[in-house]
């Protein structure tokens, strides 16, 4: 099945940055392929879709990795403390200060 995407997609690929305009799917034995075309000289080429990823957008909170090391504050596991205190009394284990 051949699908026109509307609007188009910004994609960053394999081979680069682009838009795609359509998305083949062959059926649940096939990947999926985006057919994109490319920023920096217009060709088009279809991708595989394990070769694709959306394109960085710092609003929608999408970042390029090397913006995430180190620069962005981690959300805390708010259920940590309370998963930690079940494991302590599940398999006996005590925190250095015996509790």
């Amino acid at each position: 099945m051949l699908t026109q995407l509307n609007p188009p997609l910004p994609l960053e690929t394999s081979k680069g940055a682009g838009w795609a305009h359509f998305v083949i799917d062959y059926g649940p034995e096939a990947a999926l392929l985006w057919v994109v075309f490319m920023d920096a000289d217009g060709a088009c080429w279809t991708v595989p879709n394990a070769e694709v990823r959306m394109s960085f957008n710092w609003t929608m909170g999408r970042r390029k990795p090397e913006d995430l090391e180190g620069n962005r504050p981690v959300a805390p596991n708010k259920n940590a403390q309370a998963e930690g205190a079940n494991l302590r009394v599940l398999t006996g284990a005590a925190k250095p200060d015996g509790r």
